[in-house]
């Protein structure tokens, strides 16, 4: 661990390279880390015997140069819980410290918090004073719908437990339980500490605050944030970003996922879920087309976006041999998507699926987690797409939901595939209906096609590497969409 300068800030032993390593959000599995602090910001609390700083750290043996955030807590007794023991080391006065990662000890989502309602921020510079260090800043998202005891009206509130949910990746989301002066308790709270960082508005935050503004009902409620700049040694350019994201928590609820994997293990009719479903995908699409630029499908952006297809697949084929068989006709699904005619690029979801997508009793379908697919950069995120991708996404992931369920009980396939292509049918349905197009997306047949068998390629490649059993899932929906691919053909031919 390499330090730019330690002042009076807490210092990062060379055991968290290690540490780093180790943990779910680290993103260069092949490498070993080998950590530079670029600078840290103090997060105020008036626990005793308790410290708290936000090192952001720039991973050098990362041909990326990633930068990640690491919150720490130095406390001068241990914390029960050791499991988020970062190292022990030696204070100024021979006596041990105890060096926590942050979102594991309570202190820090109550430090939070109070830095986010107050709208606190730290001048520019470590705790030296090096100007070009960290600085960071707390706001409120108030947005017009919000409700007067809702859950952005924390200042009335103090955190009384946290925790922090397991299974996470890029991200460490922290669980918040608050309560009035009265002890009566308010609704939880969800603050997402970003791991990765990296400069400019992560979209989590904006498109979602943009998306309560408007009025959407199908997105949690924001509450607020903190913002962060610094400079890196690779540039002397100021750079900002988002640092960490709080908004409504909605307990007690499942993801589509699994309520649509339940209704296929149980043979249980999904139309009227997955029609709604596709009531608010489309209604999402439209609020966020709204409130975002779009930018017009001229034919250069048409055929850049073919050719980025047709690389995809190219190599694939090479780590995927089944692919190759289906060469003439999936060229055939690119080339019909690039002579359709093609709407306006607007923002979408970028990483959709039922994963994405809570199911609220008395509210309905809410969609969550707008950052778009976290190993892109964030600026490729942030840009203008298709909105067919999201459908072709979602229509994926009931086909995964189907060859689950068949997968467990081969005798069960038939009906789950059934199933699947039933839930698939409803949703299209709604999503057509509610965005104003033809009820069956009479038009839009050959770029829907060419998005989910873009959809099944990239899927195929994920399963050869990771899970090589479940490989037949997405080749199986390639030779589908080839297969109608041919058949169009012999239409057009007749």
């Amino acid at each position: 661990m390499k330090h730019a300068s330690a002042g009076t800030g807490i210092d990062l032993p060379p055991a968290v390279d290690g540490w780093v390593g180790g943990q779910r959000w680290f993103a260069g599995k092949a490498h070993s880390p080998v950590l530079q602090s670029i600078g840290q910001w103090a997060l105020p609390t008036d626990e005793a015997g308790v410290r708290i700083a936000c090192h952001l750290v720039l991973d050098t043996a990362s041909r990326f140069s990633t930068l990640y955030q690491l919150p720490v807590t130095e406390r001068t007794e241990p914390l029960p819980d050791t499991s988020a023991l970062i190292a022990q080391t030696l204070g100024s006065d021979g006596l041990p410290r105890y060096l926590y990662d942050a979102p594991h000890d309570p202190a820090y989502p109550a430090a939070l918090v109070r830095f986010i309602i107050t709208g606190a921020s730290t001048p520019a510079g470590d705790p030296a004073g090096d100007p070009a260090g960290v600085a960071a800043r707390g706001e409120l998202l108030r947005v017009h719908q919000a409700p007067a005891d809702g859950p952005g009206d924390l200042g009335r509130h103090t955190v009384t437990a946290s925790r922090v949910l397991s299974g996470e990746q890029s991200n460490t989301s922290i669980i918040i339980d608050v309560a009035d002066e009265s002890g009566r308790p308010g609704r939880p709270v969800i603050l997402k500490v970003f791991r990765v960082v990296a400069a400019g508005s992560n979209p989590d935050v904006s498109v979602q605050s943009a998306l309560a503004g408007a009025g959407s009902r199908f997105v949690p409620q924001p509450i607020g944030a903190v913002s962060g700049e610094w400079t890196t040694p690779l540039s002397p350019t100021r750079h900002s970003g988002h640092l960490v994201f709080a908004q409504e928590f909605l307990p007690g609820v499942e993801d589509a996922w699994r309520v649509a994997l339940d209704a296929a293990a149980t043979g249980t009719d999904f139309s009227a879920p997955a029609h709604a479903l596709g009531v608010a995908t489309a209604a999402v699409h439209r609020d966020l087309d709204r409130v975002f630029p779009t930018v017009a499908s001229t034919p250069d952006v048409v055929n850049q976006l073919c050719l980025t297809m047709r690389e995809r697949y190219r190599l694939a084929a090479r780590e995927v041999p089944e692919l190759a068989a289906h060469r003439e006709a999936i060229e055939s699904v690119f080339a019909r998507a690039q002579a359709a005619t093609w709407p306006h690029l607007q923002r979408i979801h970028g990483d959709y699926h039922l994963g994405q997508v809570l199911d609220v009793p008395g509210r309905g379908w809410v969609l969550i987690d707008f950052e778009g697919e976290p190993l892109r950069p964030l600026a490729e995120r942030s840009l203008p797409d298709i909105p067919l991708r999201d459908v072709a996404g979602m229509l994926r992931s009931f086909d995964y939901v189907g060859a689950t369920i068949a997968m467990r009980d081969p005798a069960a396939g038939p009906a789950a595939i059934e199933w699947a292509t039933t839930a698939r049918a409803a949703f299209l349905q709604g999503y057509h209906q509610e965005g104003g197009t033809a009820p069956d997306g009479t038009g839009q047949e050959p770029l829907l096609a060419a998005f989910e068998l873009d959809k099944a390629i990239y899927e195929s490649i994920y399963e050869s590497r990771n899970r090589p059993s479940w490989l037949p899932i997405p080749l199986r929906a390639v030779r589908r969409l080839a297969q109608d691919a041919h058949a169009a053909q012999g239409r057009s031919a007749g």
